[in-house]
Order: structure tokens, then C-alpha cells, then sequence
């Protein structure tokens, strides 16, 4: 057996090794330090991190997991982004918190790690980060919270609080009545009961190979987590072991058979940004049109919410994940391996669907081809992405009058003004959203529609942003168009009047305007002097650094993995 990784601190009688061992004594057995592997718990619980308050109870199980398998369990706290929370947007700190786990664990005498993730961005800054360090790794989801209702309704969390505030901006709803229903919409511990990025990340995470399958999914209060959980620590302990690495299991094949249980679920779109994120932080060649290359065709087969009408409990109920992929068990890489050593579709004979209402058979889907779909055109030669699982079919081919807001801040004096030059139509056409632009990339692909058109009993319109939605909204919404508005893309350079048209079958988005008309003009003044500018600290490192949404978004210098080598002594 090769020499611990931790062995590199504990290890030899000379003066170092005594501080390491010495100060680390505080409670650990004696035999602490003569082998046995040193498990982190990556933890991302916070109090301003709502949804993962739960997860120190979850690394108390997977302790109990590591002590059972013969290692020692380090919880080691991380960044932790809370979405609801957090302005002007989690996405600003997805690679700082990745960086910072990534040099925690580098720089500490740890062999492997367990990461704690729910929350929308915890999960992916965590796989980042350990695909980055390349320790053994696994991750236990946080879960989705249990269904609430509201007027003997369940409410989705995230999906209704779009919908329900629509409707009080058309009239249909008092507003009293839509703040009751705030204290119905979050019945217990866990993250967005809905399809939303939380959800998907879990579920990618899991056809990714880096959860325990059958993991994922499992509601926040299920006691069935923190059996998981244990499970989790046992794990890692194994995992070292068998020296088993995310540069070895997390491959291409690993990586499509995410994106193809992606369409199988009708996930986020936000899935898209983070697994280019991860792939690039490994090496693996893994591009945006690989989504719809692979994924488009996939059938929809989970009917939940945004894309449908149920929630996570029930998905959990109906067989889960593993229930899905054995219907698209065609599509999946039988040689893609998880954390288990054992191959992803090894796991699927057993599973059962068992309510066919959620989850879909293979010859009944919901929708035959509902993947994310990526387009091009003289609008987004780089690229942007729509999930047609969400949209109205009707608008996946439209030509539409472009109505331009050019930051947030126009959009929000705006849209309400009963002035404003719109009709249902009309293309409205958000910019200077994208990764530097705002910066960040906020969720607010999705415009809220003009009230003069909700008041008329229009629910969707055809929608274009640089920046992403939440996994939780639904519509006609063209997003993550790249390159963005800040750093010279087309979008910069329409005008409110000129002719947008959207080609979904033909993947193509758009302006009916000649390369000489558009290459004679200049961005608007507006637009440009809205661009985030910051002078200092991590927003003036993002700004800098920061690629474009088609390449996962991150910063420059943080993509190719570094490898767990250990940092340098300073005793």
C-alpha cells in the first residue's frame, strides 16, 4: 500500500510531524495517525444558506459512515451560496466558492472527501472543486423539500411563486391572498421541491457516477438520507482505498449520460453551464452543442414541475432516477463507472416504475424530444440554449417585433408602463445579463410579461437574455446567448423595431439584418454604461477572467485539473 496522502503531515518522529499530530489531538484515537485515511466532510450548511441548514445533521451520518469503515472524519465548513439570498446573484461566487474548496482541500492532510451540497450552486462548486483536486470524492445531495399546499394545492416551490405573482400582476389573484401563501410554500427542510437547478444537479450529479445510485432525490427529512449518508462515509473510506479519483471515473461517456438523464427529466438549464464547468476543470472534451447533440432527441419521460405537474416527493416515490434511466438504458454508456466502481446501468434492472403518472413509460413520454436545444444565428454565434420542455410550442417558431431593455434596471421602469410599444408578438429582448455584464449572469432570462398583456390573458411570450433562468421557470425563454452583450455580442447591437425570428426545429435565432447593417452599428450608450464596472476585490478578478456561458463560464486560470499535490511547508 502506497503511503497516505495524510501521511505526509502525521508520518516520522521530527519536529513537524509532531505539530501536525499534536495539535489534531483533540479527542482522535491514538492509532489516528498511523494509516487509517483522513475522510473531509465538505459541509455547506448555512443559516443563509436555507435550503442546506440540514446538511451538519447529514455530516454527523456520514461521520458515524467514515469511523464505521476505519478512517477519520474532518468536517471541513466551505462557501456556502444561498440562492434565495445572496445578490446580485449566486452565480458571481460559483468559482470563488470551487476555488476555495479546491485550495482547502489541497492545502489540509485529507485522503478524500465527501461533499455536502443542495442549494443551486453548492453542488456544482463542489464537483469543480474535487474534479480540480482530483481526491477520491463523492457527494451526498441535500434533498428536496416535502411537498406544501395552498388552498388545497400543492405549490411548487420556485414555479408557483412565478406563477402566483403573475397572476397578481394581471388581477386575478389579491396580493393578500398571494402572501398567504408564502408560509405554505416551504414545508420542511431541503432545497426547491421542483425540477429546478437544485433538483437537476442532484440528478446529474447521480448519472454523472458521483453519488451512491439511488441516492439522489431522496427528501431532505427522509430518514432514508441519513442512512445514505452513513452509507457515503463508508464509501470514501473505500474509495481511498482503491485510490478511485474523479479524473478516472468522471469521463465524456460519464458526462453524455448525464446530459441525456438531463432531457430525460426536463432539468434545468442551468445544468448546461455547470457541467461545461466541471468537464473543463477535468479535460474532458465536452461542448455546448454536445446538449443537443445527444440530448434534444432524449424523450421527456418525468412530469414535474415547471415542465409538468408534480414535485419531487412524488418523482422520489415513483422510483426515482434509476426508474428513468432504465427506460433511455439504450442511450446510456454501459462502461461509465460511479463512485462505486461498478458501472451506472449495472444499478437499473431492478428498477421499477411505479407510478406512471410522474414517471413516463419509454412508448408514452410526455414530450418525444424535449432536450435542451442550442441554437445559432446572427444573434448568438457562439451560441445560446431553450428548453422546449418549458416553452409554449406555439412560439418555438416566431417572428417577432423586438421590444430592447438594456440592463434590469430599464427593464424594471419599463415593462409596467401602459406606453410601452408592445403586443403579444413582440420579442422582448433583455442584454447586458451575461457573465460580465451584470456580473454574473443572474437568473432573469425570464421577463416578467408587460401587465397590460397579462390584464389581456397573455401568459408567454418569446423572451431573449444573456443571462440564465431559474431552473424553476418556465416559457419561451431564449437564454445564456453568447457571446454576451458586454463582451461584443450581436445582442448589443439591436434596436427596439427590428425583426427577430425564432427557428427552434432549425436551431436558429436570428435579426433580419444583412452582416453590413449590423456591422455598422455601435452599441447603445445605455447598454454599455449599465455594464458592471467593479475596481476591487472578486468582482474585478470575475470581470477579467470570466468566459462565456457556452464554455461553462469560468474563470480563465481555474480550467484543466491541478491535481491533490501537497502545498508547501512552512514550519
Amino acid at each position: 500500500m502506497s503511503q497516505r496522502r495524510s501521511a505526509q503531515w502525521y508520518a516520522g518522529t521530527d519536529r513537524n510531524a509532531y505539530i501536525h499530530r499534536a495539535w489534531m489531538r483533540r479527542g482522535l484515537p491514538s492509532d489516528a495517525f498511523d494509516g487509517r485515511p483522513h475522510i473531509a466532510i465538505a459541509n455547506t450548511a448555512s443559516d443563509l444558506t436555507p435550503c442546506n441548514r440540514h446538511l451538519t445533521e447529514v455530516a454527523a451520518s456520514v461521520a458515524q459512515g467514515v469511523y464505521a469503515a476505519g478512517g477519520i472524519p474532518l468536517e471541513l465548513p466551505v462557501v456556502s451560496l444561498g440562492e434565495t439570498l445572496v445578490r446580485p446573484t449566486a452565480m458571481l461566487w460559483r468559482n470563488m466558492a470551487a476555488m476555495a474548496t479546491e485550495e482547502m482541500l489541497r492545502a489540509n492532510p485529507v485522503d478524500g472527501v465527501v461533499l455536502l451540497g443542495g442549494c443551486d450552486k453548492t453542488i456544482p462548486s463542489l464537483l469543480m472543486a474535487a474534479a480540480s483536486v482530483d481526491l477520491p470524492a463523492l457527494v451526498v445531495p441535500g434533498g428536496p423539500m416535502l411537498t406544501g399546499t395552498f388552498r388545497g394545492v400543492p405549490l411548487g416551490c420556485g414555479t408557483d411563486v412565478w406563477r402566483l405573482s403573475e397572476e397578481v400582476r394581471a388581477g386575478t389573484l389579491s396580493e393578500e391572498q398571494f402572501l398567504r401563501s408564502e408560509s405554505s410554500m416551504i414545508r420542511s427542510r431541503g432545497h426547491c421541491n421542483t425540477m429546478g437547478t437544485a433538483s437537476t444537479m442532484a440528478m446529474v450529479a447521480e448519472a454523472l457516477g458521483a453519488t451512491i445510485p439511488g441516492t439522489a432525490g431522496t427528501p431532505a427529512p427522509d430518514s432514508r438520507l441519513l442512512e445514505g449518508s452513513h452509507e457515503a462515509g463508508r464509501l470514501a473510506v473505500e474509495m481511498v482505498h482503491a485510490d478511485r479519483r474523479p479524473s478516472g471515473l468522471f469521463t465524456r461517456a460519464s458526462f453524455l449520460n448525464a446530459v441525456v438523464a438531463l432531457a430525460a427529466v426536463g432539468g434545468s438549464t442551468n445544468a448546461v453551464v455547470h457541467l461545461l464547468a466541471i468537464a473543463g476543470r477535468l479535460g474532458v472534451e465536452l461542448t455546448q452543442d454536445d446538449f443537443d447533440a445527444t440530448g434534444a432527441g432524449v424523450p421527456l419521460l418525468v412530469d414535474l414541475q415547471p415542465a409538468g405537474r408534480y414535485l419531487m416527493e412524488d418523482l422520489h416515490r415513483a422510483g426515482g432516477l434509476l426508474a428513468v434511466l432504465r427506460q433511455v438504458e439504450d442511450l446510456l454508456d454501459d462502461e461509465a463507472l460511479t463512485v462505486t466502481g461498478r458501472p451506472l446501468t449495472s444499478y437499473l434492472a431492478d428498477a421499477e416504475i411505479w407510478d406512471r403518472e410522474v414517471i413516463r413509460p419509454r412508448d408514452e413520454p410526455l414530450q418525444a424530444s424535449a432536450g435542451i436545444v442550442v441554437l445559432h444565428g446572427n444573434l448568438a454565434p457562439d451560441g445560446a440554449v431553450i428548453k422546449p420542455a418549458a416553452a409554449t410550442p406555439a412560439l418555438l417558431h416566431h417572428r417577432g417585433r423586438a421590444v430592447v431593455f438594456d440592463s434590469i434596471e430599464d427593464l424594471h421602469a419599463r415593462i409596467d408602463d401602459p406606453d410601452l410599444d408592445v403586443d403579444a408578438d413582440s420579442v422582448l429582448v433583455l442584454r447586458g445579463c451575461g457573465p460580465r455584464g451584470y456580473p454574473g449572469m443572474p437568473e432573469v432570462a425570464n421577463l416578467p410579461l408587460p401587465t397590460k398583456l397579462l390584464e389581456a390573458g397573455v401568459r408567454d411570450m418569446v423572451r431573449i437574455c444573456d443571462g440564465r433562468m431559474s431552473g424553476t421557470a418556465y416559457g419561451t425563454v431564449v437564454l445564456h446567448v453568447a457571446p454576451e452583450a458586454a463582451a461584443g455580442g450581436p445582442l448589443g447591437l439591436l434596436r427596439t423595431g427590428d425583426v427577430v425570428v425564432l427557428d427552434v426545429a432549425h436551431r436558429r435565432l436570428d435579426v433580419e439584418l444583412t452582416p453590413d447593417e449590423l456591422a455598422s452599428r455601435e452599441p447603445a450608450p445605455a447598454m454599455v454604461e449599465a455594464f458592471a464596472a467593479p475596481r476591487r476585490g472578486w468582482e474585478q478578478l470575475y470581470v477579467r477572467t470570466v468566459m462565456q456561458a457556452d464554455t461553462g463560464a469560468d474563470l480563465d486560470f481555474l480550467v484543466g485539473s491541478s491535481g491533490s499535490e501537497v502545498s508547501r511547508e512552512s514550519h
